[in-house]
């Protein structure tokens, strides 16, 4: 192999591995939470005035995010290199002139390319793509390059094995919560802390005064501008942003009780409970729904035994919701439940759990556990201080992301060491 046939064939290995890896990252770490990219899309769609779309959105999401893992598992392993290699090209054909736009017009904060685990700006995702565009266009040219891991005889068997583990892995992460919780209310996280930024550390701002004179308008800041020169004409202010600054993790929770009033009967807005909730010692059980038009009513009755549990201990308990309180009225007289009601940005009911509706036990403000509706366990039976303590692979991420990977690797083993001994074989005989 000559130096030019040499520095081809790492530049197309490299090229694979960079590809190859970041389509695997970005399918898998979605895959973790397909809810969430569903959510990214309906806000692509409310861009582009297509709400009339949003129940495709959850399927899209989950044959999007597979699809994207397989490619990526397809470069590493070196399988099916050409019709891999043309999607891949094609995928980042369309998706850079998309994160372009998006970079531009900034329809939204993120484009949500690796859910919530990384979250990068518009333009670091175009960036990002650009180089994974220059990788593509090299596989193009030279896929012939790329070693296979697999022979044409077991390289079926090991993408379908890929398949299989891709969507099993997404739907399971639909009808559970997510194997990983990157979000900032994760069991253990601490939502005042999430909620707080240092003051040095925020947007630098500027009071920009304009001002009119002989119809000519002007701009002052609150250094100069005149306020005691009466030929001066105040006309507006304005707030400038001179740097961006960061963010905190946690905005817009806010909570504010819901009181049944007989005269009307129906519930109308009380006051403001957020910091009574978050700054309780005691445990408070947060039932999260944010909707209750579309909640799955299936194990509705768990909830209302760990309501009656939490009453009889001392307990609060409230029912999260962004319904309208008509309609809670109406949902309440009609499941015969007598939760204390709460009202709550459905964005923020969304990304506190991905199950509607979904169970969360707060202590002092810090996420103690949380179940989907599914789980809701006996509270009764099994005892409110066993159930706070979370062990084991719940929390432990590491722990959860080896045994997935060997969920996924022994099996692609075991194929390749049965490809191993039939050539064996065959050279035997």
């Amino acid at each position: 192999m000559n130096s030019q046939s040499r520095f081809i064939k790492i530049i197309t290995e490299l090229s694979r591995i960079i590809l190859g890896a970041t389509f695997v990252f970005s399918g898998f770490v979605k895959a973790v939470d397909p809810l969430g990219f569903t959510y990214k899309i309906q806000d692509y769609l409310i861009s582009f005035n297509l709400t009339e779309l949003f129940p495709l959105a959850l399927p899209v999401a989950i044959v999007l995010v597979v699809f994207e893992f397989l490619i990526g598992v397809f470069l590493l392993l070196g399988i099916y290199r050409k019709p891999t290699v043309i999607l891949a090209a094609v995928f980042m054909a369309f998706f850079l002139p998309l994160t372009l736009w998006i970079a531009l017009k900034n329809p939204v904060k993120d484009c949500g390319c690796f859910g919530d685990a990384l979250i990068i700006s518009n333009w670091e995702t175009f960036y990002k793509n650009i180089v994974l565009g220059v990788c593509a266009v090299i596989l193009l040219l030279y896929y012939k390059k790329i070693t296979p891991l697999f022979s044409a005889k077991t390289a079926w068997i090991a993408a379908a094995f890929s398949i299989i583990f891709g969507f099993a892995f997404a739907i399971y992460n639909v009808v559970k919560l997510p194997v990983f919780d990157f979000r900032p209310y994760h069991i253990g996280a601490n939502i005042p802390e999430n909620m707080y930024i240092d003051p040095t550390k925020t947007d630098i701002v500027e009071n920009v005064f304009i001002y009119s004179k002989d119809g000519v308008e002007q701009e002052f800041t609150e250094e100069n501008y005149p306020w005691d020169d009466s030929t001066y004409t105040f006309v507006e202010m304005k707030t400038k942003l001179i740097k961006e600054g960061e963010k905190p993790k946690i905005e817009d929770f806010y909570i504010s009780e819901l009181v049944y009033d007989s005269l009307s009967q129906s519930f109308v807005d009380g006051e403001d409970i957020t910091q009574q909730i978050l700054s309780d010692v005691n445990y408070n059980f947060l039932m999260i729904s944010y909707s209750l038009e579309q909640m799955n009513e299936k194990h509705l009755d768990n909830f209302k035994e760990a309501s009656d549990f939490a009453e009889n201990s001392g307990y609060g308990f409230y029912c999260l919701t962004s319904s309208s309180p008509d309609f809670i009225g109406e949902w309440s007289a009609k499941n015969n439940t007598d939760f204390q009601f709460a009202h709550a940005d459905e964005r923020v009911l969304k990304t506190m759990i991905r199950s509607n509706p979904g169970l969360m036990l707060l202590q002092n403000g810090n996420v103690i556990n949380m179940w989907d509706d599914s789980e809701i366990p006996n509270f009764e039976s099994r005892g409110i201080e066993n159930l706070a303590k979370v062990e084991g692979l719940k929390t432990n991420l590491w722990g959860k992301l080896m045994v997935i990977f060997l969920i996924f690797l022994i099996p692609l083993l075991l194929i390749k060491m049965r490809e191993v001994g039939s050539r064996k074989l065959e050279v035997r005989s």
